[in-house]
C-alpha cells in the first residue's frame, strides 16, 4: 500500500493516474475527497491535514511506502509555510518510522537551501533533512519549475497577458529549466518501481530566465506585450497590503512573488530524468497542451 499526499495537485494527480493504471493500491491523505474527482472511488481515503499529525497514525496502517508531494507556498489560517513544509514532513517521517514503513519519496525543489532568502526554499530544505535523516530508505525528487495544462502559474500569466503591459516581479533574471508535471510524475513512478534511493534533480531540456518563460507563454498564445519590471521592495509592499486586505484569497502573496525571483537549475540537466527513462518535453510542447 502506498500513502500519497498532495494527490490533487499538479504532480499528484498525474502520479495518481499512473499508480492506478499500474494496479497499485493507493491511500490518499486528503482534506476533502471531492478534490480527487472520479479517482476518489478507486483509492483508500484518510481524512486529515498536514497541520494535524493525529491523522498520520491511521493513515500509516498497512503502508509500505509514503509518497509525500503536498506542499505550501503561502501561509494558511491553520499553519505557516514552515509548519506545513518542514515540521509536517518531520512528523510524517517519524510516523512512517514508527509504523515500519520501508520507503519514503519526497517531492522537493531545486534551489532548496537552509540559507536561501526565500521562505519556501528554506522550508523545503528542512523537509529534505527530515527525510534523509530518518531511518528509512529515502528518495528525493527535486524539480525545477513544474508546469501543467491549466495550472495556476500558466493561467496567471495568460490572464496578465491581456493587460497592455505585462507586470514582472523583480529583474526577471531568475533562471529555470521548466519541466512538465507529467514528466515529474513519470520520474517519480519509475523511482518507486525501481526502489531507487538518493536524490534526483529533474529539469527540462531548456534553461531560461523568467522573462524568457513569460515570452514563451506569450508566443504560445500569439500575443506580444511590453514588460514592466516592478522592483522587489515595491512588489513586496504592494502584495503585503493585498494579503492584509484579502487574507487567504489573495491571488498572489509576497512569498510567492519572492519564489519567482529564485533560480531553480541543475548542472545535471535532463540526465537524472533520462536515467529514470523519461525524456522531458520542451516548453513549447507543454504549453501546446494548455
Amino acid at each position: 500500500m502506498i500513502l500519497l499526499t498532495g494527490a490533487s495537485g499538479t504532480v499528484g494527480s498525474a502520479l495518481l493516474r499512473r499508480l492506478l493504471a499500474a494496479g497499485q493500491p493507493v491511500r490518499c491523505l486528503v482534506r476533502d475527497p471531492r478534490e480527487l474527482g472520479p479517482a476518489r472511488v478507486r483509492v483508500g481515503l484518510v481524512l486529515g491535514d498536514l497541520a494535524d499529525p493525529r491523522s498520520f497514525r491511521h493513515a500509516m496502517r498497512g503502508v509500505s511506502c509514503v509518497v509525500h508531494l503536498a506542499t505550501a507556498t503561502r501561509n494558511s489560517p491553520r499553519a505557516s509555510i514552515e509548519e506545513v513544509n518542514g515540521l509536517a514532513t518531520l512528523r510524517l517521517a517519524r510516523a512512517a518510522e514508527h509504523a515500519g514503513v520501508s520507503h519514503f519519496l519526497l517531492l522537493s525543489t531545486l534551489g532548496a537551501s537552509r540559507h536561501s532568502n526565500v521562505r519556501y526554499l528554506r522550508s523545503r530544505a528542512l523537509a529534505e533533512q527530515a527525510v534523509t535523516t530518518a531511518s528509512l530508505e529515502s528518495t528525493i525528487v527535486a524539480s525545477s519549475l513544474v508546469l501543467a495544462p491549466g495550472d495556476r502559474m500558466v493561467t496567471a500569466l495568460e490572464r496578465l497577458s491581456w493587460l497592455p503591459v505585462m507586470p514582472t516581479p523583480g529583474t526577471g533574471h531568475a533562471r529555470y529549466q521548466p519541466i512538465s508535471a507529467d514528466d515529474v510524475a513519470s520520474c517519480a513512478l519509475a523511482a518507486l518501481e525501481e526502489r531507487a534511493t538518493g536524490r534526483f534533480e529533474l529539469a527540462g531540456p531548456e534553461a531560461m530566465t523568467y522573462d524568457e518563460l513569460v515570452g514563451g507563454v506569450l508566443r504560445a498564445r500569439g500575443r506580444r506585450r511590453r514588460r514592466m519590471h516592478i522592483p522587489a521592495p515595491v512588489m513586496h509592499a504592494g502584495l503585503g497590503g493585498l494579503e492584509r486586505a484579502l487574507g487567504p484569497v489573495a491571488p498572489v502573496t509576497s512569498d510567492e512573488a519572492a519564489l519567482l525571483g529564485a533560480s531553480m537549475i541543475t548542472e545535471r540537466g535532463t540526465a537524472d530524468a533520462e536515467r529514470l527513462g523519461v525524456r522531458p518535453l520542451r516548453l513549447s510542447a507543454v504549453l501546446a497542451d494548455t
